[in-house]
């Protein structure tokens, strides 16, 4: 797409990166188009992002006391971690829906690392769930290799925010 019609379509010059988030408006759009396949089913999705997550990290379940010695293939049945789960895929998907407006997802991503600091979560326990979700992506959703680097650049852009706000409460 050419020039003016590029410049209406895509809002802007499609391939500028955007100097908060670093993110061009094709990678915007690439997250976005592929989270709708994964927020399909939200649950059933977060469910399995977490079973895998313990499957490869076992020392995280220990973050959730209400699932601790629960069995993974009854995760489902408890509505505590089920509600968990719906606030993990809510966020994602928020951030997801405003990168357009990367100055409201950091101070979205601030928050979340306010709160996962105070319950002593590390960057090591973020970075092992960001090793998670590329994996669930390359084999449930079977994403092409652009879409699989815009999701690296979203999620390192939405870390960087989350760990600005863990530091600070790692150094108290």
């Amino acid at each position: 797409m050419g020039g003016w019609l590029s410049h209406f379509w895509w809002g802007g010059d499609p391939d500028n990166v955007n100097q908060i988030s670093g993110l061009t408006m094709r990678d915007v759009y690439a997250v976005q188009k592929s989270w709708t396949l994964a927020t399909a089913n939200p649950i059933a999705t977060g469910i399995e992002l977490f079973t895998r997550l313990f499957r490869a990290n076992p020392e995280t379940k220990e973050f959730f006391k209400m699932i601790r010695n629960v069995p993974e293939d009854q995760f489902n049945q408890n509505h505590q971690f089920k509600a968990h789960v719906i606030n993990l895929m809510s966020s994602v998907s928020s951030a997801v829906d405003n990168l357009k407006q990367p100055e409201v997802v950091a101070v979205m991503m601030n928050k979340l690392g306010e709160s996962h600091g105070r319950r002593k979560i590390k960057e090591k326990h973020f970075n092992d769930l960001k090793n998670v979700i590329v994996e669930m992506f390359i084999e449930v959703l079977d994403l092409d290799d652009k879409t699989l680097v815009a999701w690296g650049k979203t999620i390192d852009f939405l870390y960087k925010h989350i760990f600005e706000t863990l530091q600070v409460d790692e150094t108290r």
